[in-house]
């Protein structure tokens, strides 16, 4: 049966005021539906008013004593960006993790928070053998990971953005100052057992033997490994110049009440002793007494004299305490949430991939180091300085290099 419309113009009547109210809802609802779909394609735990993120450290083991100021810089900056309004108008809520320093558990732990929780972005992992455990899954799921340790280089991937230095912009320039500056001619290169130290330290050795110099002693122990004197007897046998130390960890508190036990004297500088793993957060545990006149090359200290750290370090202990204190670690992890929420408010969307395309040339002229800026490799543009150990445990920043150096993951030469 056919129904035929009246020909004459329609009667104006109070019923057709809620067609036209239901109309106007459709239509904002579709616009809406549409503007969700712009900024979350992927099925990422993102409403209207929240997003949700990932923190995936240890606060449990051996690397706890490291990774904890990681914890809390990434939750103080998630609270002041919140304080601003969010990210694309939505408020920040984070699900903590506990890698428990234990890679397999590191794994199970990122496998949750990208399949389960659909976060749209994790700050996490610190040693590099954790980032090898998650690299796989995040790649297959398409997370986002901001890493935020110093670490070896000899990776690059395009579900990374690396907060910390490589090894170019530390190890390198590192050695350099410390023979031009002490005029450093042996190494006894020591490290905790795992990538990064193993890494790092092929690395070290491979620059020192390109500079004429010579490496007399290399040794390697496991992670929570609190036994050095023999090592430390080796030392004083070889008589090197500078004790290259890539301990990690709770052994860093061992290896250096040890050392000072043993009768080696840092502030004397025979032998020298640099480290490229041991801050703020890690002479804590130490004692700065242990600690004192060891040198540091990073890219960071509490002590730096910018009005951007003076505000970092005030905001840091307002929230955490007047006793806490911040490392190099702790601060790259503390950029990770805004330099997600750049490349996020860049591509207009929470979209992993849209955030990833965003992400090279993202600058923050706010960070406490002074300025980052992420190269298209992913890595942060960045100087290195050296830190030398006060009895208080913080660093005097000695040297700086007088430009940004380009990160390069894959140098010539060192691989």
């Amino acid at each position: 049966m056919t129904t035929t419309l009246p020909t004459t113009a329609p009667v104006k009547s109070a019923r057709s005021k809620p067609w036209k109210k239901c109309l106007l809802t459709l239509a904002a609802s579709l616009a809406f539906s549409g503007a969700q779909a712009e900024v979350n394609t992927t099925g990422l735990a993102v409403t209207d008013t929240t997003v949700k993120v990932g923190i995936l450290h240890s606060v449990t083991g051996t690397m706890a004593i490291s990774e904890t100021g990681s914890v809390q810089a990434e939750k103080l900056a998630i609270e002041q960006i919140n304080a601003m309004g969010g990210v694309l108008g939505r408020k920040i809520e984070y699900i903590q993790e506990d890698g428990a320093s234990d890679w397999p558990t590191f794994a199970e732990k990122s496998k949750k928070l990208l399949v389960n929780d659909k976060v749209a972005a994790v700050f996490g992992c610190w040693t590099s053998a954790s980032r090898k455990a998650v690299l796989p899954i995040f790649e297959q799921y398409n997370g986002m990971l901001y890493y935020p340790t110093f670490y070896e280089g000899l990776e690059q991937s395009p579900n990374v953005i690396y907060t910390g230095q490589e090894a170019t912009q530390q190890i390198i320039a590192g050695i350099d100052w410390v023979t031009k500056t002490k005029g450093a001619k042996s190494f006894y290169l020591l490290g905790s057992d795992y990538i990064w130290p193993r890494t790092s330290n092929k690395i070290a050795r491979k620059h020192i033997e390109k500079l004429g110099l010579s490496v007399v002693g290399e040794e390697y122990y496991p992670l929570g490994h609190t036994q050095f004197n023999s090592v430390i007897n080796k030392i004083k046998l070889k008589k090197p110049d500078v004790i290259y130390a890539i301990v990690v960890g709770g052994s860093n508190v061992a290896f250096y009440k040890q050392l000072k036990a043993a009768g080696i004297d840092m502030t004397k500088e025979k032998p020298l002793v640099l480290t490229i793993s041991v801050t703020e957060d890690e002479i804590l545990g130490i004692g700065g007494e242990n600690m004192q006149g060891a040198y540091a090359a990073m890219k960071y200290f509490q002590s730096l004299p910018n009005d951007n750290n003076k505000k970092f370090v005030a905001d840091f202990k307002a929230k955490w305490g007047k006793d806490t204190v911040i490392g190099d670690v702790t601060q790259a992890a503390y950029l990770g949430p805004w330099l997600w929420k750049a490349a996020v408010e860049k591509a207009g969307s929470f979209d992993i991939d849209k955030v990833r395309a965003a992400s090279p040339g993202i600058e923050l002229t706010t960070a406490p180091e002074g300025y980052v800026k992420i190269h298209p490799n992913h890595h942060l543009w960045s100087k290195t300085r050296i830190g030398h150990a006060r009895a208080d445990g913080q660093y005097d920043v000695v040297f700086e290099t007088a430009e940004l150096i380009e990160p390069d993951p894959f140098p010539k030469g060192y691989q």
